[in-house]
């Protein structure tokens, strides 16, 4: 299988879609699991100042959200 490389934009993307699709809830306003996740990475990526990433090295939370994400906002 190919390694596929995303961008930190195209992953900016994939948290937003995941924050509107399920926004913040409670009083701590926690994130939904496929966000929060995306945030992991994201806040990683900031952290060692990394432009992109592959998709195959990451979790399959991580994987799943992006793939959903691009999927819907194909459509």
């Amino acid at each position: 299988m190919d390694a596929v490389a995303c961008s930190i934009s195209d992953l900016e993307v994939a948290i937003n879609f995941w924050r509107e699709r399920s926004p913040s809830q409670g009083d701590e306003l926690a994130l939904c699991q496929e966000a929060s996740a995306l945030a992991t990475l994201y806040a990683r990526m900031i952290v060692t100042h990394a432009e992109s990433f592959f998709i195959n090295d990451q979790s399959y939370i991580v994987r799943a959200a992006i793939a959903v994400a691009q999927k819907e906002l194909a459509s």
